[in-house]
């Protein structure tokens, strides 16, 4: 089993930046890749940004020079750095545990707002 706590969402104007953070626990959560998804009015849920247990990452074309996710293993912890924001960036950030091939489920956090509007 393991638990996701998000934090960090809120009001930003566009052009601002804001930092998302995921706190991981439970079983071998460093075996997991952390992502983090997004989910906008109207729109499905859709990836962001990922970081595997070896700290390869990768992200969303739309947020590639703008978005920096890392993680902190000593404290299972994954940020999001966001910067150079969007209107198109509000959305409820999702952090997901994938267990990214291993014989494991896979876990959802309960998500974070994030608004950016003038």
């Amino acid at each position: 089993q393991v638990q996701l706590v998000e934090s960090g969402g809120g009001l930003v104007q566009p052009g601002g930046s804001l930092t998302l953070s995921c706190a991981a626990s439970g079983s071998r959560v460093s075996l997991y890749r952390l992502d983090w998804y997004r989910q906008g009015p109207g729109n499905e849920r859709e990836f962001v940004a990922g970081i595997t247990a070896s700290n390869r990452t990768s992200y969303q074309e739309s947020v590639k020079g703008r978005f920096t996710i890392s993680r902190d293993y000593a404290k299972n912890t994954v940020h999001l750095q966001m910067n150079s924001l969007k209107s198109e960036d509000t959305a409820v950030y999702y952090c997901h545990a994938d267990p990214f091939g291993l014989p494991l489920s896979d876990y959802w956090g309960q998500g974070t707002q994030v608004t950016v509007s003038s």
